[in-house]
């Protein structure tokens, strides 16, 4: 047999040897500021380092700040430190005056006391606001990018990214000043109607017209009331029960509601309903309505209970219960009155 000719080698379309291209940049070229330039293997591990630690470094944070607190927030008014006796005495009589019914500051845990704190007349509504309203919050916080691309497709990713804390920062002070107002009137069922036709004249815009500057625009009209959604309902609840055990188990109830709102929000801008996401800004639309009706409804509701109760005899209702028994009625009582 003929002995097989030599194979020329194959010129492979890439080759394990060093270019002299590459060779330049591991041996490191001096950039315009003097410095030697990174394999790009370092420079891609420097970017992560830097990210993995800006992540960390607000989860450490927040974990020294719950250490220190633990041992230096009181959770009573006898603990409180700073305050002298006739301060500490003032306050557990305005607590005391508040708490209709109620002989103790920090009551025992109670299933009864609980069950009345998340079947709360006004807790439930006001935990179906905040449902609603996580919805739009959470879709607006984690799509705001994306609604701003599909607005300004032809500006730089950086731009698109500044363009976005505009209404952030503009929600940020109308959630003070909303939230300074309802402490100053001390009323917070109002503030419940008057926040959501923000959001409903902002996403009508949205599903009306394909102008960008109009659509960018819409994006200021709903950071204008659904980040004072989010602090009102707590709010809210908190002042419509009485002992401790109903007032935390109500504040849960509501939080929970809210953050389930947080996950239906992750299926409102979906990719295919790009640019316009009519279904998420529909959805959007239809959850602040709701917030709208909702608050209209319980508004007038407790205005309604609270005339109704006034015009009961507290005495002839009471009699014959245990003080145990008067405790436990909660918002049954007939001497409490709901706050709007």
């Amino acid at each position: 047999m003929e002995p097989s000719p030599t194979r020329p080698k194959s010129e492979a379309p890439f080759s394990l040897e060093k270019s002299p291209d590459t060779q330049d940049i591991e041996e490191g070229t001096v950039h315009q500021y003097g410095q030697p330039a990174l394999p790009i293997d370092e420079t891609l591990e420097c970017k992560l380092r830097w990210k993995m630690d800006l992540r960390i470094l607000p989860t450490v944070t927040v974990i020294y700040l719950g250490i220190i607190s633990f041992f230096t927030l009181t959770d009573r008014v006898e603990t409180a430190t700073w305050l002298s006796p006739e301060q500490k005495a003032l306050a557990n009589t305005r607590i005391m005056s508040e708490r209709v019914g109620t002989t103790e500051i920090i009551d025992k845990f109670g299933t009864k006391r609980m069950l009345r704190g998340i079947l709360n007349p006004v807790v439930i509504p006001t935990a179906v606001i905040s449902f609603f309203n996580f919805i739009t919050v959470h879709g607006l916080s984690f799509f705001l990018p994306t609604i701003v691309r599909t607005i300004f497709p032809q500006h730089s990713v950086q731009n698109q990214q500044l363009l976005t804390v505009p209404p952030n920062v503009l929600g940020t002070i109308m959630c003070m000043l909303f939230c300074y107002i309802s402490w100053k009137v001390d009323k917070r069922g109002i503030f419940l109607i008057i926040c959501a036709p923000f959001s409903m004249i902002g996403y009508s815009m949205f599903l009306a017209t394909s102008n960008p500057h109009v659509r960018y625009a819409a994006t200021f009209l709903p950071v204008c009331g659904i980040f004072a959604l989010g602090a009102f309902p707590n709010a809210h609840v908190s002042a419509n029960v009485i002992s401790d055990t109903s007032r935390s188990s109500a504040v849960a109830f509501n939080v929970m509601l809210g953050n389930i709102g947080g996950l239906v929000s992750t299926w409102a801008f979906l990719p295919f309903d790009g640019p316009e996401y009519r279904i998420g800004n529909g959805l959007n639309l239809a959850a602040q309505s709701s917030i709208f009706l909702i608050g209209i409804c319980m508004y007038f509701a407790i205005e309604r209970s609270n005339k109704r109760r006034s015009a009961v005899d507290v005495e002839r209702e009471l009699a014959g219960k245990t003080l145990s028994e008067i405790q436990n009625l909660e918002w049954r009582h007939p001497g409490f009155r709901w706050q709007n």
